[in-house]
């Protein structure tokens, strides 16, 4: 697969993928390569910069920082996402009260102004978040499941 720059007599920029150098040849002499934009038919490639990759060496000692624990990628490590995580966890924990299964209702309460504002976290069937969501009760998913607290 090769991926060319391509730009048409109006002017329009876009890029598209191709099997081949052959493939994109044979398409445009065909008139088969059309404009993403306007559909014009008049199409030719524009100058691009090619990627290179680096040889793996030069991709080892390149001097890349290293992502916080609060800003996780595509480029971390699972190591990384594991200890962004845990300290997400204890934050939470620390920070909030676990109402466990009754996290819908306790929401809903704090929502309508029936209890005293607070940070919670607990566990709420998928039907019964989406309707703390319709109604407006402002919650959002934790990508961790709660310890079970005991008495």
């Amino acid at each position: 697969m090769i991926q060319y720059a391509l730009k048409c007599s109006k002017g329009h920029s876009f890029d598209s993928w191709f099997q081949s150098a052959e493939a994109y040849d044979k398409l445009a002499a065909s008139g088969m390569v059309t404009c993403a934009v306007c559909g014009c038919a008049h199409v030719e490639k524009a100058i691009m910069t090619p990627r290179v990759r680096p040889a793996r060496d030069a991709q080892k000692s390149a001097q890349m920082p290293k992502p916080s624990s609060e800003d996780i990628n595509m480029t971390s490590t699972p190591k990384e996402v594991e200890r962004a995580l845990a300290e997400l966890r204890r934050k939470v924990e620390e920070n909030s009260d676990y109402v466990g299964h009754d996290f819908a209702s306790e929401a809903r309460k704090m929502h309508l102004g029936e209890a005293p504002e607070r940070s919670i976290y607990g566990e709420v069937k998928p039907d019964e978040a989406k309707s703390l969501i319709e109604d407006g009760v402002p919650v959002a998913p934790l990508p961790f499941i709660p310890s079970r607290k005991t008495n």
